[in-house]
């Protein structure tokens, strides 16, 4: 199954590299979004969003997934801070930490694609999922 997929990310590099990712999977990407502002004009728009906590606007990142969660969407964050996401954020997937690997980027997107189809899903080996 296909996904329209949000990347929140302020650093044009590493969202490329995610969008990569994305596209390679057979996912669309509906927008990269660096600030709160822009990520969300997508809200309606997107089915998995993949979120960084602090971005252009300030560590807006667990107010973002929240409501993209509260919208329908399916969170994951990634992170080089997840001590700042505490216990969780209601209704998101989890965290898992910057730097990321290649390997665990593409497994970190399809266990939310597996996860949002309803189907098993393996989280990557990093990953923290929330309990929510």
């Amino acid at each position: 199954m296909t996904y329209k997929i949000l990347i929140v990310e302020d650093q044009l590099l590493i969202a490329l590299h995610i969008e990569d990712a994305v596209i390679a999977l057979g996912h669309d990407v509906v927008g990269i979004a660096a600030n709160s502002q822009d990520a969300m004009k997508y809200a309606q728009d997107c089915e998995i969003a993949l979120v960084d906590v602090q971005l252009q606007d300030g560590i807006t990142g667990p107010t973002i997934g929240a409501a993209l969660a509260q919208s329908g969407a399916t969170v994951l964050f990634m992170t080089a801070n997840p001590d700042l996401l505490g216990e969780g954020v209601p209704g998101t997937l989890g965290v898992i930490s910057k730097p990321i690997f290649d390997l665990e980027l593409v497994g970190a997107i399809q266990f939310a694609a597996d996860l949002r189809s309803g189907g098993d899903a393996l989280a990557p080996e990093r990953f923290k999922r929330f309990e929510n």
